[in-house]
């Protein structure tokens, strides 16, 4: 039998001292009264009794010892109120035998209940038989009434207490959930704190109603001009260029974020006048609940100083080693072409010449697209608009790729059955349609097809290009408008190439207010659609539907 807990041990006392306090008003009343007794000695050995058994309750550490011994205390509270009843039963004090069986019943369950009803029902009989007291209607109340009001107590005890076991078991289960939940709660939030002060990002979380509530170590640190409501100012203002050009504050990626306002990669720089500038992107995003409540913003900053030096760096040396490669190229291919051209040389060095010819020429193209990249990614040249010939710049394309074509038996079939006049740089817009053509016979298949289809509506002009070539995968074709990028397919074959066509040519489709946008499926096909939202003018002009360079080689 486990000890009774040391809070249980309080209980017994206060049990135990209640029902002292109720007898002792009770005699004290007696006296009051000047009461006859039946018997003195029964009736005041009952109130002796009671107050050792009261004293025994505050000082014996019932806690160490078992549990079962505490039940003597109520049982012997059922035989001194018997003594008690025995002596005086006019007084009634049977009803005093809530007090014991309520104990009983609450603290040792059904069996304590049954335990002290019956002795209750014992004590009722005992006392009718020793006082001689005649079964008739006048002693129901006595014999009969009292028990069945003490059983009734004490079943609804144990049924309370069994109610509020079960509430204090699921309370405790409850307490303890929350307090599991409330340590998983600040241990994530320790655990995010020491991520966030970690990373080399600066994060600033903003609240809904637009109260900053945390800022990393990253943040703070960096020397970035955030200007916070509450006077907090990091280091030095935020400028909108790499010049002194001092942003406004409520223009400041920070403000804009306490407006509610979402951006994405905004560039702002800092820097004292005179002092190395440092560049920063800043990111703004709303953070929403499950069901789309708004419920704050988080603002990230990333220092991107050692990123845009670099590029750059790059840039600064593709341009100046591609300026430099132009003119000994171009001297060599003009200096080919008027010997190819002098009618002296044998077969065999004409053949060794053409060779050198061609690879000559594509080195110039490659290194013209590198040209073109980094000089249109820093100070693009200045478009020169007049009103040209599309069908006539893609004829003029087709006539470029003619020889590669043929080669490899690739037909190009052309549909246009009007002649459509754009207003355009010519000049470039034959780079992007050189660039997509070139593209379409590169990387088709041998004996393959390429088809051009030319239309317009009101405002804009289609030129889409299709080939049966080898394809791009999904996971590829993000990348296909970045510089310098080839796909793995490509990069296994023995396919030349710069990675840069595309993307030169999307910047110069997106110059004249267009788009270029590439759609393909492995070993199917890619599709290449230039738009141009311009007003156009056509005329009807009759064009081979077809133009085979095989067949056109063989006659």
């Amino acid at each position: 039998m486990r000890p009774v807990a040391h809070h249980a041990s309080r209980a017994v006392a206060l049990s135990q001292l209640m029902f002292g306090a109720v007898l002792l008003a009770v005699f004290g009343m007696m006296l009051l009264f000047d009461s006859a007794w039946a018997s003195p000695l029964l009736f005041f050995g009952a109130v002796a009794v009671t107050f050792l058994s009261c004293g025994a309750a505050v000082l014996v550490p019932w806690h160490q010892w078992p549990r079962i011994w505490v039940m003597a205390l109520p049982l012997l509270d059922i035989l001194i109120i018997a003594a008690l009843h025995l002596d005086q039963p006019q007084l009634g004090f049977g009803m005093l035998w809530v007090f014991p069986v309520l104990w009983m019943s609450k603290s040792f369950g059904r069996f304590g209940g049954i335990l002290s009803v019956a002795m209750v029902w014992a004590c009722v009989w005992a006392d009718l038989l020793l006082r001689g007291v005649p079964l008739s209607v006048a002693s129901v109340p006595t014999f009969l009434l009292l028990p069945l009001v003490i059983g009734f107590v004490a079943t609804s005890s144990y049924f309370t207490s069994r109610r509020s076991a079960a509430q204090r078991v699921l309370l405790r289960k409850q307490a303890e959930l929350l307090e599991g939940a409330l340590a998983h709660s600040r241990s994530s939030a320790d655990l995010l704190v020491e991520v966030l002060d970690t990373v080399d990002f600066g994060v600033i979380r903003i609240d809904p109603a637009g109260q900053v509530t945390l800022v990393n170590q990253a943040q703070m640190q960096m020397p970035l001009g955030l200007d916070f409501p509450d006077g907090l100012s990091l280091a030095v203002p935020a400028l909108s260029d790499e010049s002194a050009n001092r942003l406004a504050r409520e223009d400041s990626p920070l403000q804009r974020a306490l407006r509610g306002e979402e951006f994405d990669a905004v560039t702002v720089w800092s820097g004292e006048p005179g002092a190395t500038r440092a560049a920063f992107q800043v990111t703004a995003r709303h953070l929403r609940h499950g069901d789309g409540h708004y419920y704050g913003s988080v603002v990230v900053s990333r220092n991107i100083t050692a990123e845009l030096s670099a590029v750059r760096a790059r840039d600064n040396l593709l341009a100046s080693v591609s300026h430099e490669l132009r003119t000994p190229l171009t001297s060599i291919l003009g200096y080919l072409e008027l010997a190819l051209d002098s009618g002296e040389l044998s077969a065999v060095t004409e053949d060794q010449l053409a060779v050198a010819y061609r690879n000559s020429n594509r080195l110039l193209e490659l290194v013209t697209d590198i040209l073109s990249a980094s000089r249109d990614g820093t100070q693009p040249t200045a478009l020169k608009l007049a009103d040209c010939d599309l069908v006539g710049i893609v004829e003029q394309s087709i006539e470029l790729i003619e020889p590669r074509a043929r080669e490899r038996g690739i037909r190009v079939a052309i549909h246009a059955d009007e002649r459509i006049t754009v207003t355009a740089d010519a000049s470039r817009l034959r780079q992007v349609v050189d660039n997509v053509l070139s593209n379409a016979i590169k990387y088709n298949v041998d004996n393959g097809t390429v088809t051009i289809e030319l239309s317009h509506t009101t405002n804009t002009v289609i030129l889409a290009v299709r080939d049966t070539g080898i394809g791009i995968s999904e996971d590829e074709q993000p990348h296909l408008f970045e510089h310098f990028f080839r796909s793995e397919a490509v990069r296994n074959s023995s396919v030349h190439g710069s990675g840069l066509g595309l993307g030169i040519s999307r910047d110069l489709a997106r110059r004249h207010g267009g788009e270029l946008t590439v759609h393909s499926v492995v070993g199917v096909g890619t599709t290449v659609v230039l738009t141009l939202p311009h007003t156009v003018t056509t005329t009807v002009h009759s064009l081979p539907d077809l133009i085979d360079f095989e067949e056109s080689h063989a006659t």
